[in-house]
């Protein structure tokens, strides 16, 4: 299997598979000398980790990290940083029903196409549970930028039809975490955690879109041609499960307006006076926020029958069982924050590269 690391300079390399004994990852290109709070790191892991509320999966899993090499007395020491997260609490026999089965939309089909073989407990290496080793690596990421002075921070801006109508720049990074949702509209939120409640309750689950901002980003970042900032922000958002769609700054809405409209105009300070590009110009940051929305579908998994065949090409029905979340959005705040973190270190990382001082 190809496809398991990301990352140029800052690298990220994970293993393991849902209902295995661990998962893990190596992250390479750390700078040595870097402060690194094992509590942040795991503060971090405690937001994406399941059972954390009445809205997400019951699966109780701790997610506590172990460092295995790369950190000594709270500082990087340059050589790669090796971590795993054992699995605790995985209920195989869960899945027994699913063994000859393929459960639509998930990945059992294509999985067994590809490689003639698959893991069915929880969906093996396609499971989300990988996503707690990119949660590590965004959370050294994030302290390494905080310390040049780069803030990245995400919320829940709607839940299926129902929307935070305020524009980020409206909203506090600290009232995320206020309620089970993560949005920082307590108004909203009320809203979207009643909608989610009602649809696990129906047995179904819904969708819903995350906003992430990245503040105090230095103008230079990224590259102009095949590595163009955005285009390494859009592959790392979409290798997320359930992502299924990217908008970066006006995004789709800016198809709508006049170029004399959209076009930001840059003022004596090298600032510009709107910011529709999204902090991104030719694929390289020019200083200004970025921005952009991360849009997930409804969970696959139903808590009720849905007709689907066997891998013998037979019709069956897929029962609707286990612990699933009806909604992926609040778990996927740290995830996407994550995933940001690593794509702007590396681009950072690279820019000092280019550069002779």
């Amino acid at each position: 299997m190809a496809g398991n690391s990301i990352g140029t300079i800052f690298r990220l390399t994970t293993f393991g598979e849902s209902h295995g004994s661990a998962i893990g990852g190596v992250i390479d290109g750390v700078p040595s000398g870097a402060e690194i709070n094992i509590e942040k790191i795991q503060q971090q892991l405690d937001r994406r980790r399941p059972g954390q509320s009445k809205i997400t999966t019951q699966r109780k899993e701790s997610d506590t990290v172990q460092i295995l090499s790369g950190i000594f007395e709270n500082k990087s020491t340059g050589m790669p940083i090796g971590f795993i997260i054992q699995n605790s609490d995985a209920k195989s026999s869960d899945y027994d029903h699913l063994k000859d089965t393929f459960r639509p939309s998930h990945a059992d089909f294509t999985y067994q196409e590809k490689y003639g073989h698959r893991d069915h407990r929880g969906g093996g290496r396609s499971s989300a549970r990988e996503t707690a080793c990119r949660v590590v690596a965004g959370a050294i990421a994030q302290q390494i930028l905080a310390s040049v002075g780069i803030e990245i921070w995400a919320y829940v801006s709607s839940v299926g039809e129902i929307d935070c109508d305020k524009p980020y720049q409206e909203l506090q990074s600290t009232m995320v975490d206020q309620n089970i949702i993560r949005c920082p509209d307590q108004g909203a939120a009320n809203r979207m955690i009643a909608r989610i409640e009602e649809v696990r309750k129906a047995g179904d689950t819904v969708g819903g879109t995350i906003t992430c901002v990245v503040h105090s980003i230095p103008a230079g970042l990224g590259e102009p041609v095949f590595d163009k900032l955005h285009a390494d922000l859009s592959k790392a958002v979409m290798s997320i499960n359930a992502v299924k769609g990217f908008e970066l700054g006006s995004g789709f809405e800016g198809s709508r307006m006049l170029g004399s409209e959209h076009n930001d105009i840059i003022d004596q300070t090298k600032k510009t006076t709107t910011n529709h590009s999204g902090g991104i110009q030719g694929g390289i940051s020019n200083g200004m926020d970025i921005y952009f929305r991360a849009a997930f579908k409804p969970v696959a998994t139903l808590m009720r029958d849905q007709p689907s065949i066997t891998d013998a090409g037979t019709q069956t029905v897929v029962k609707g069982k286990g612990r699933h979340d009806p909604c992926v959005v609040p778990r996927a705040v740290p995830i996407l924050e994550s995933m940001t973190a690593i794509t702007i270190l590396d681009h950072y990382l690279r820019n000092k590269a280019t550069k002779v001082t």
